[in-house]
């Protein structure tokens, strides 16, 4: 029991630092605030030292769009995770990460001569823009003046010092000069991260009595895109049968998901049943709401080009609602049209009526 309970802090130490747990019992505290963007960097060289009196937060925390960062664990299977970026604006950045076994959003703001982690979203599988989101709780990440010796408390009472300002930690994407930051966690243990200057995080060492969890940065991939397999819905008249295709999409920093979404859910494919979306239809807004439901609103080309019966009319509803649930993990779908209630000749929806997900005998297009 006891080497369970270690573990277990071990695991929430390793990844307080990154402002995530990937067990559903995040670490966080409340802080002060968060400054700018810089370029992107080259390939990872040796950071030249930095001059004290020209040290920025922004400077260690560039705002880069299309890539990914991995990063090599030891000391726990969960130590290993990679970075994709979903969204960024001005001083903000909106992460996902991945350790292979979970999803985290985390948004991250600079401003004010610091960087804070400003809301977290665990179980994060779907995409959408969460940079104007606002937690309970924030956690300051780093601090000007950037100088040995800058401290600040969290808001469990967790003290974090910068305790160095030219450390040199060899990774393996490179060696680098960095800005160490040190947490002494009011649990007990204590963890570092290594900030380098133009790159980022590029090491994090957690440890306590029993243990040490290492993560450092093995790679930086630039012009990355985040995949995801989207499952996607179509009506076949002739059988009365629902039949879906896995494609795996591409999405680019700053996509907007119901973009994407909708041009390839138009596209034609050898073996595609009936299509759902007419070729002038558009989706207005698509989003998961916090009452655990998908809003989807489609313009009004959606039933004026549809030509269906009713039966058809509700095999096309279904696969609207298998598909948009199903992406967002979610069984119930409210659907409008033009942000007014759905009502063709043969259908009507009443107000806070949804659309259920039946994913049940439909068939894969081989």
């Amino acid at each position: 029991m006891g080497g369970f309970v270690m573990k277990k802090c071990a695991l929430l130490l390793c990844f307080s630092l990154i402002l995530f747990s990937f067990f559903g019992c995040i670490f966080r505290q409340k802080s002060e605030q968060p400054t700018a963007s810089s370029p992107a960097p080259e390939s990872p060289v040796v950071s030249a030292s930095p001059a004290l009196e020209n040290l920025t937060v922004e400077d260690y925390f560039p705002i880069l769009e299309n890539v990914r960062y991995v990063y090599q664990g030891d000391g726990n299977e969960y130590a290993s995770y990679d970075v994709y970026i979903d969204y960024t604006y001005r001083t903000k950045v909106q992460q996902r990460i991945n350790n292979g076994g979970t999803e985290l959003a985390q948004v991250i703001e600079i401003k004010n001569g610091s960087a804070a982690s400003v809301f977290s979203l665990e179980e994060y599988y779907y995409r959408e823009n969460l940079l104007d989101k606002t937690g309970v709780t924030e956690e300051t990440l780093l601090m000007e003046p950037i100088k040995t010796g800058t401290s600040w408390k969290l808001g469990d009472g967790s003290v974090r010092t910068i305790s160095g300002t030219d450390v040199k930690i060899d990774t393996p994407s490179g060696a680098y000069s960095t800005v160490s930051v040190e947490t002494i966690y009011k649990i007990g243990g204590t963890s570092t991260d290594y900030y380098a200057k133009g790159f980022g995080l590029v090491k994090t060492v957690s440890k306590g009595e029993g243990y040490e969890v290492t993560s450092s940065l093995s790679e930086i991939q630039e012009n990355a895109f985040f995949k995801r397999t989207v499952r996607f819905y179509y009506p076949n008249i002739n059988d009365s049968k629902l039949y879906y295709k896995d494609r795996e999409i591409d999405f680019k920093t700053n996509d907007i998901t119901r973009s994407v979404l909708e041009t390839v859910y138009k596209e034609q494919f050898e073996g595609r049943p009936g299509a759902v979306l007419s070729e002038n239809t558009k989706i207005n807004s698509l989003y998961l709401n916090d009452d655990g439901m998908v809003y989807l609103d489609l313009d009004k080309d959606f039933i004026k080009e549809m030509n269906a019966g009713a039966v058809y009319e509700m095999m096309i509803l279904q696969c609207v609602a298998n598909t948009f649930g199903t992406y967002y993990g979610a069984d119930k779908v409210i659907l409008t049209i033009d942000y007014s209630l759905y009502e063709s000749g043969h259908i009507k929806l009443q107000k806070g009526q949804f659309l259920s997900v039946k994913t049940e005998d439909s068939v894969e297009i081989s």
